[in-house]
């Protein structure tokens, strides 16, 4: 076992399975995000019951989405997640390091096949890690750090609407998370095709088609958050349907100043 996880197919395997965790990571976030966008089509944006009972009908879908993911089923989904999340990541400085020091440059884990790739996201994988992981560490501490981790705790989590309003009401916050999300983009769409190219799809027949998959997912996923990052904004600068809940929101955020 321990020959394996030190050869070099082992390797691929353990960044493969953990770049499985990532995606799923995103897709689940991304969509209990983009329900934010749903209660503006709604009017519903900022909407929360007075009550503090979960699923309660008189939260918007955001919230109700906050609360899924608070469940016990996800309590223990996630950290599992963000377990392989953490080892993708480990996992990748450091082959980079080791081929830094074999290779003498900054070129990503390569591997000799009939699917090379020579894009730029192939070649800076390494890179783009460090951008994202530079981003995803600014994210926690907006969002994970006043939510999630204050249950686990024991304390109230944060009105979910008051800290999306209260990070993307600034538009040099908005750029930062687009210059993530486009990281996020090209790491996966080389990402997704490769981790399946590493357990042996490598033929001709399926690679294309892992190919357009993988654009289509690393799309999906950014444009998940990055909708709901522009609406936030929206919702933050422009009167909108859900003015009526916004408001006191905003008008809550300038009395903290």
């Amino acid at each position: 076992m321990a020959n394996f996880l030190t050869s070099s197919i082992g390797k691929k395997f353990i960044q493969s399975v953990s770049g499985a965790f990532l995606v799923i990571f995103l897709l689940l976030h991304g969509t209990i995000n983009f329900f934010s966008v749903i209660d503006s089509l709604k009017g519903q944006f900022g909407k929360v019951a007075e009550d503090t009972v979960r699923f309660s009908e008189g939260d918007g879908w955001f919230q109700l989405g906050c609360d899924f993911m608070s469940t016990p089923v996800i309590d223990i989904m996630v950290p599992i997640l963000a377990l392989g999340v953490l080892i993708h990541i480990i996992y990748g400085c450091w082959l980079s390091y080791e081929n830094l020091k074999k290779r003498g440059g900054m070129k990503r884990y390569e591997v000799a096949s009939k699917a090379k790739n020579d894009s730029w996201s192939a070649k800076n994988m390494a890179v783009l890690g460090v951008v994202i992981l530079g981003l995803l560490a600014f994210h926690l501490t907006h969002f994970w750090a006043k939510m999630q981790l204050r249950e686990f705790m024991g304390s109230e989590a944060e009105n979910p609407y008051l800290l999306l309003l209260n990070t993307f009401r600034h538009w040099w916050v908005l750029a930062i998370y687009v210059v993530w999300f486009v990281a996020i983009w090209l790491h996966l769409n080389h990402g997704f095709w490769s981790m399946f190219q590493t357990i042996g799809w490598n033929n001709k027949k399926w690679l294309p088609r892992l190919k357009v998959i993988g654009v289509i997912v690393s799309t999906l996923i950014v444009l998940l958050f990055l909708c709901t990052a522009v609406n936030t904004f929206v919702e933050a600068h422009y009167v909108t349907k859900s003015a009526q809940y916004v408001q006191p929101l905003l008008e809550q955020i300038a009395a903290l100043k």
